[in-house]
């Protein structure tokens, strides 16, 4: 971390203060001004630091870039339920701070110039950058941040009201200048110690523009943004495409400078993911994350010159992927018949004959990390888990959870036993070769799929419903299409799902967004599960007031393992990294992941067009299609899915 002395650091201050105004002279609030936070620690970055270390602070301003997305889109408004957001609208809208990539959970200023934030974390002040402005010249201040923060803790999709819920007052001190007071316990103490971060994390909205308007409807009205990029031309269930504003104030700040360096930043759409691998090879866009095993051995041709395939590492939380049981539902609610559905999922068979073994089987929500539960509990875990001992299943003290193996012959014998076991446990019997109750009722159900990914979820599932039947249990596929999915999943009317939580290496609030109780009967949140457990709970409050990375390392352990112990979901499988491909027309930044596996994902804003790869490149795909005058059938099916062909 770069330093810098005392006096340079007071005299820096004093001229922020002064230049600013912003802190008012009896206001009670005052602490150590930060251009940047931790959440743990102290931050990489120092009061100088001129740029993050994996972007090129002299990457050139130009180009396109062109992306695929799936569907369709009604509304450029993100924050809400209702509807569904176009492609990218996030570009429009800047946030307080931003975070850094190469760190597990720190924040610099944008919006905000400056932080404050006492020891004990009971609020946060937040000095914006008195050049700030929305994209239609007007100044950013601190009452367009107040009015955000109570409209999408009001009308925004429910996460907010999580996240937003222990705030206790927001003060306007100057119109530069907002305060965050936050709630405490009984004891006098904040519990919610990631607050000051998260509300960091707040995009800001502008409050001449929303405050006559319906925030919950869905609209196509180009809004007025605060961020790098506006909305230049639009066609629903096209394209969308946006431009950068060449006087975007914030274009050489520290925590901006060397990215969002495209002028254009276009998203076409598309049917389904194999006519878009067909119109990305035929240079229609520039830029896919191959999620398909199959895709990335069989789709692409590496001899194809220009086209980039590329592996890229790393040792970030997997996540949890995997069919998803709703225990809303009353077949799912016995934890035997959940264990029992998991037996049955030959990973071994599916990576051998589906995946060209690629992948790995998940073990944990947090796999990949040193946040994944391992052996049995540490000491610092079984402290939070023993208090719970007959609340939780006996396994999470006296076992390492480990997914079943089977020898990926197909033949699952053994698991079968197992799962006909635990199923006579919880009631269930064959009865003229199909999988009763005691009161004669079926085991069937319906697997939910989205119709864009239906190529690849459909594949994996035909197999484990082949496996289920082989229980007595009808097992049904429905694939409807991206709005419907959507509506289903808010209103968690399905059976079975499948579903990926993403994971950070600083887990948080998020958590009761996931599996919170609070969450498990509010439409529209990501407690697809249905979980409404008190153990859980007050586990995830224990990762929320997590005072130092061991306290945070424990506590997330401890909820995995009672995740897991629980059988909520299937767990599927995840790969240590992501498969790349792109055409070769860019610039990279030495330091932007490929090459640092520590850094959170690939930061596709810090590249560049550079023009001369790009024109070598036209001139490889004006070739290509010369070469091929007659339309193929996938060029047939790129068009029709452009809607340029019936």
């Amino acid at each position: 971390m770069k330093k810098c002395s005392f006096f340079s650091l007071l005299i820096s201050s004093f001229i922020l203060i002064l230049s600013s105004n912003v802190v008012k002279a009896d206001s009670p609030y005052h602490a150590e001004v930060a251009r940047g936070v931790a959440m743990h620690g102290r931050p990489k970055y120092g009061w100088n630091f001129k740029n993050f270390d994996y972007v090129n602070p002299d990457a050139p301003k130009g180009g396109i870039i062109k992306f695929s997305a799936f569907g369709s889109y009604d509304t450029f408004n993100p924050f809400v339920i209702k509807g569904t957001a176009a492609a990218g609208v996030d570009l429009m809208y800047d946030t307080l701070t931003v975070d850094s990539e190469d760190e597990p959970f720190s924040v610099y200023g944008l919006i905000a110039s400056t932080i404050e934030i006492p020891e004990d974390r009971s609020w946060v002040a937040f000095n914006l950058n008195t050049k700030a402005e929305f994209s239609d010249g007007t100044p950013i201040t601190a009452y367009d941040v107040a009015y955000t923060f109570e409209l999408l803790k009001t009308k925004g999709v429910p996460q907010y009201r999580y996240y937003y819920g222990s705030v206790k007052e927001v003060i306007v001190e100057h119109q530069r200048r907002v305060v965050f007071l936050f709630k405490k316990d009984a004891s006098g103490k904040v519990q919610n110690r990631e607050l000051p971060i998260i509300i960091g994390q707040m995009p800001v909205l502008p409050k001449h523009y929303w405050e006559n308007k319906d925030f919950t409807a869905t609209t196509l009205e180009i809004p007025v943004g605060s961020g790098a990029y506006t909305i230049k031309s639009f066609e629903p269930g096209r394209n969308i495409v946006y431009e950068r504003n060449p006087n975007y104030w914030a274009k050489d700040i520290p925590s901006v400078k060397g990215t969002k360096n495209f002028d254009i930043i276009r998203y076409d759409y598309y049917r389904d993911a194999t006519v878009a691998v067909e119109a990305l090879k035929a240079g229609a866009f520039d830029f896919r994350l191959e999620n398909e095993a199959k895709k990335w051995v069989s789709m692409y041709n590496e001899k194809t010159q220009g086209l980039v395939k590329r592996f890229f590492g790393h040792s970030y939380p997997s996540g949890m992927q995997g069919f998803v049981f709703n225990i809303r539902k009353p077949i799912f609610k016995d934890r035997n018949v959940r264990e029992a559905l998991a037996l049955v999922f030959d990973f071994e068979w599916a990576n051998k004959n589906l995946f060209s073994g690629m992948y790995k089987r998940i073990n944990s929500y947090f796999d990949n990390s040193d946040l994944a539960s391992r052996g049995l509990p540490s000491k610092e875990e079984l402290e939070l888990l023993t208090p719970f001992k007959d609340k939780i299943p006996e396994e999470v003290f006296t076992k390492e959870f480990k997914t079943e193996v089977s020898d990926g012959s197909g033949f699952i014998r053994p698991q079968l036993k197992k799962a006909f076991e635990l199923l006579e446990k919880a009631g269930w019997t064959i009865q003229d070769g199909v999988l009763k109750n005691e009161s004669g009722e079926p085991f069937n159900f319906e697997i939910l799929i989205d119709s864009s990914m239906s190529g690849a979820w459909e594949r994996i599932s035909l197999s484990y419903v082949r496996n289920l039947k082989k229980l007595g249990i009808s097992a049904n596929l429905r694939v409807v299409d991206l709005t419907q999915y959507k509506n289903r999943l808010d209103n968690y009317d399905y059976d079975m799902i499948t579903n990926i939580w993403g994971q950070s290496l600083s887990p948080g609030n998020e958590q009761n967004y996931y599996w919170g109780a609070s969450s498990a009967n509010v439409p529209g949140t990501q407690n697809y599960i249905g979980v409404n457990d008190e153990v859980v709970d007050k586990l995830i409050q224990e990762i929320i007031k997590a005072r130092d990375r061991k306290d945070l390392v424990a506590a997330t352990r401890a909820l995995d393992r009672v995740l897991l112990w629980n059988y909520y979901v299937v767990p599927h499988w995840y790969l240590p990294g992501y498969n790349y491909v792109y055409w070769d027309k860019f610039g990279i930044p030495e330091d932007s992941g490929f090459s640092k596996s520590y850094i959170k994902g690939l930061q596709l804003m810090t590249w560049w067009y550079d023009k001369e790869k790009a024109d070598a490149i036209g001139k490889v795909q004006a070739e290509n299609q010369g070469k091929n005058k007659k339309k193929s059938v996938y060029e047939r099916l790129f068009l029709v899915g452009k809607g340029l062909e019936n």
